[in-house]
């Protein structure tokens, strides 16, 4: 039986790079588009680097690991730039996601692709940290009231900042998930055992890391880029193992989100593990992808975006919100 096109695809060759050889041209197109959907091209060139591929693909491979390591190059650069102007402040700042995998040196960061600069600061802290990066530079993407007020009132990080010069977007978070939330990480383990990579700079520790991940996924976002967080936790539990992460998750109250977190990358991209009924439909989500790279199940994702907001806030704060967004258009 040949492989299902969609993004199991991606899952399977990830976890078993060397099956690559079967594939012919319909399954390579589809597996290069889905992984680029994924924002996993270059994790995938990474994985298949040193192996036979048609020349084409060889080609694309090429391209997508040059293309991650100016990212990676991009990215460390902006998180010195941020260091430079924070570090007078003597506040911990601690690099989240890409960023972080990256300037850490770990497995994650290979190929990954990284968007913003995500950084974690102590909330007593915020108001400085914004005054030195709006003087450095930095100017707001959603000037909009309403918008500017939901997110210092209710969310776990300040409006998003952009860079004026350099156009390269920075989230300043003081929690890993939103006010309103039903879960409250402990923000302040999170800083206290961060590890220090250079002066000025911290990561999470490995099991806030997953933690971290867990919480994007399971109880804040609707899955978007769940593939390649999933494949983050693969990589942090293949180089750091899970000693000490049941309780860590406990203390956050992430328990359930990073079981299921565990399970999930085992399912996709390692030996497999034993799924809840709701696993399966986690999975069909996250593999929603045709041949060509484009989402599939539109159902699906509606509930999983739907769920996302249920998560997100209360009923009553939920619709007021939806009601201010639909009048402002």
């Amino acid at each position: 039986m040949g492989r299902a096109l969609d993004g199991w695809l991606l899952a399977q060759t990830l976890r078993d790079p060397g099956g690559t050889v079967a594939l012919g041209a319909e399954a390579w197109t589809a597996l290069l588009a889905i992984a680029r959907a994924e924002q996993m091209i270059g994790t995938l060139a990474w994985r298949l680097n040193g192996l036979t591929v048609p020349p084409s693909v060889a080609h694309i491979l090429a391209d997508a690991r040059a293309s991650a390591e100016q990212g990676r190059v991009a990215a460390l650069w902006e998180a010195e730039a941020a260091r430079r102007v924070l570090v007078p402040l003597g506040v911990r700042v601690v690099l989240l996601k890409g960023t972080a995998f990256v300037a850490a040196g770990l497995h994650a960061g290979q190929g990954r692709s990284i968007g913003d600069l995500d950084i974690l600061v102590p909330r007593a802290a915020l108001d400085a940290v914004e005054a030195a990066l709006l003087e450095a530079g930095w100017e707001w993407v959603k000037p909009d009231p309403y918008d500017d007020a939901y997110y210092r009132q209710w969310m776990h990080e300040l409006p998003p900042l952009i860079h004026r010069d350099r156009d390269r977007m920075i989230d300043v978070h003081h929690t890993i998930l939103p006010l309103t939330a039903r879960i409250t990480p402990d923000a302040g383990a999170l800083l206290a055992d961060a590890v220090e990579l250079k002066p000025g700079l911290w990561a999470l520790s490995p099991n806030d890391m997953l933690a971290h991940a867990a919480a994007h996924l399971f109880a804040d976002g609707d899955l978007a880029g769940g593939m390649r967080n999933l494949w983050d936790v693969h990589c942090l539990i293949a180089e750091f193992g899970t000693d000490g992460l049941a309780g860590r998750a406990a203390q956050h109250g992430l328990s359930r989100e990073v079981g299921r977190a565990l399970r999930l990358a085992a399912a996709l991209y390692g030996e497999g593990a034993r799924l809840t009924p709701a696993d399966r439909l986690y999975l069909r989500r996250l593999t929603a992808r045709d041949g060509w790279g484009r989402a599939t199940r539109p159902f699906t994702r509606m509930a999983f975006y739907i769920r996302s907001h249920w998560l997100r806030m209360p009923p009553a704060m939920l619709a007021r919100h939806l009601w201010t967004k639909w009048r402002k258009g």
